[in-house]
């Protein structure tokens, strides 16, 4: 099973977007996301939920989780987002980096176009490593 690690800032709005989108698209026999951040805020933000729910995905139940050694050994992949030098280097791991911004405080139309960027984004990866799903809701 190959574990793709979606990590930014706060674990707050991007790598939780990503991770959720990841999931929802992906053959679960392939692969599975997880997402984790470098300072976890102590909350997915405000209007991530509002955006994300618009498209039916559910992050209320979702937790910003510490960017640890111990997350990230089991990452195949590790996709970073704005955490710079901060992001562990993952030995044996392939590292990509997405320069997306902080979702974090901005109008509401402006975390729809973020989501849709990391939307499109996701399904480019899934399509190019051949893990997408052969039906999907989204």
């Amino acid at each position: 099973m190959i574990t793709v690690l979606f990590a930014c800032v706060h674990n707050a709005g991007r790598s939780q977007m990503a991770a959720a989108f990841f999931n929802a698209m992906v053959d679960p026999t392939k692969a599975r996301a997880i997402s984790a951040g470098t300072e976890p805020g102590p909350r997915i933000h405000a209007e991530v939920l509002i955006a994300m729910k618009e498209i039916g995905i559910d992050l209320s139940r979702a937790k910003p989780r510490k960017l640890t050694k111990k997350v990230a050994s089991g990452a195949h992949l590790l996709m970073t987002m704005g955490c710079g030098e901060a992001c562990p280097v993952v030995p044996g791991a392939r590292r990509e980096d997405w320069p997306l911004p902080d979702p974090k405080s901005r109008p509401l139309e402006r975390v729809r176009e973020i989501r849709s960027e990391i939307e499109k984004r996701v399904r480019t990866l899934l399509t190019t490593e051949g893990w997408m799903k052969k039906s999907t809701r989204l």
